[in-house]
């Protein structure tokens, strides 16, 4: 697995998150895309720690950007820089400045989880299915409870 971090970048972990959110699972290259076209201020930071990663690939194990999808980005709250607001009678309010810790990991495609249909004819074509999807046997029990036998 190849990974690359950035560690206290200058903005709230929920705010990255949703960004992050939106590459996660995707292939390398369609990832790079997604965020060069994005208009969040969390683009450019993971734009560049994606491009590292891509880059210890290439460098540290001579792997292809092709065949590289995001296996894991997890981004973590960092340390929270504590300032005050002056309000009325001279008391203040805290504000706190929030960063962000952002590690993201790559794996090669082979190793993608299937999802949904595909996972099914997998489990089918592996013998673990018994010809039937779940959603059918729950309609074939439904309709057995429904339809009452003859006396």
């Amino acid at each position: 697995m190849i990974s690359a971090s950035l560690n206290n970048f200058r903005q709230s972990p929920r705010k990255v998150r949703g960004v992050a959110n939106l590459i996660r699972g995707m292939a390398a290259i369609e990832a790079l895309n997604t965020l060069k076209f994005l208009s969040k201020k969390a683009t450019d930071p993971l734009e560049g720690l994606l491009s590292s990663a891509l880059a210890n690939a290439k460098n540290g194990f001579s792997i292809d950007a092709d065949g590289l999808f995001i296996k894991e980005i997890r981004v973590d709250g960092g340390a929270i820089m504590k300032r005050s607001m002056p309000r009325a009678r001279g008391t203040a309010y805290r504000i706190n400045k929030r960063t962000s810790h952002i590690l993201l990991t790559l794996a090669p495609i082979a190793e993608k989880p299937l999802k949904g249909s595909k996972a099914r004819a997998a489990k089918r074509a592996a013998g673990q299915l018994n010809g039937k999807t779940t959603a059918s046997r729950v309609r074939d029990v439904s309709v057995a409870k429904r339809v009452a036998p003859l006396k």
